[in-house]
């Protein structure tokens, strides 16, 4: 079953229903790109359509030096951000995690007079090896998917941002063409602004 955004292999229905375009700015996440059938072709579908900023993290700082200043300017002109990403160990890749350290600093996005990022939407999308059953109390990785995002949601807490539904694709390893092509548009409308609406399938 789709949970709102949540899009996981075996189950899915959506329909479009456009709402008020909002400014928004995709943090491509992933250390080896043109590898990932995944990630690639969800940001190829992004940058296809045209009408939202993506940034690919990697691509933009292979020395792991990051500009704090250009991405705080990107951050402040976008309304919603979302961090695409695979789920590494129950976590993110290693420069999204040095990007939030360096880039959410203590007085710019939390603290005394950090307020730059409030009510600025946060939207997480990850890619996952495992299927939805190992995500839960007594499956193989005990937790929810919901439960290892935490950390993220409490950031979104902590710098007054707007956490929105996951977007999650599981089984990867199994995601045929056709399937893939379909949670590319789903996730282009989510990200851009339109609503899915849940269902499920046989």
């Amino acid at each position: 079953m789709i949970n709102h955004s949540v899009l996981k292999s075996g189950t899915h229905s959506s329909q479009p229903d456009r709402s008020a375009s909002i400014a928004t700015l995709v943090i491509v996440a992933h250390p080896d790109l043109e590898q990932s059938r995944i990630n690639r072709r969800l940001a190829e579908e992004l940058e296809r359509r045209g009408n939202v900023t993506v940034h690919r993290l990697y691509e933009t700082y292979p020395d792991e030096k990051i500009d704090i200043e250009r991405e705080q300017a990107l951050l402040l002109a976008h309304d919603r951000v979302v961090l695409q990403f695979p789920f590494f160990w129950y976590s993110s890749p290693s420069l999204l995690k040095k990007w939030m350290d360096e880039v959410f600093e203590f007085g710019w996005a939390h603290g005394p007079g950090g307020v730059n990022l409030k009510g600025k939407e946060l939207i997480i999308a990850i890619s996952s090896g495992g299927s939805p059953s190992m995500y839960q109390a007594g499956g193989f990785h005990n937790y929810s998917y919901s439960e290892l995002l935490r950390p993220f949601q409490q950031t979104a807490n902590l710098t007054g941002m707007i956490y929105r539904s996951p977007f999650i694709i599981g089984r990867i390893r199994e995601v045929t063409d056709e399937q893939l092509e379909k949670y590319a548009a789903e996730y282009a409308n989510y990200v851009e602004g339109e609503k899915v609406v849940t269902g499920t399938s046989a």
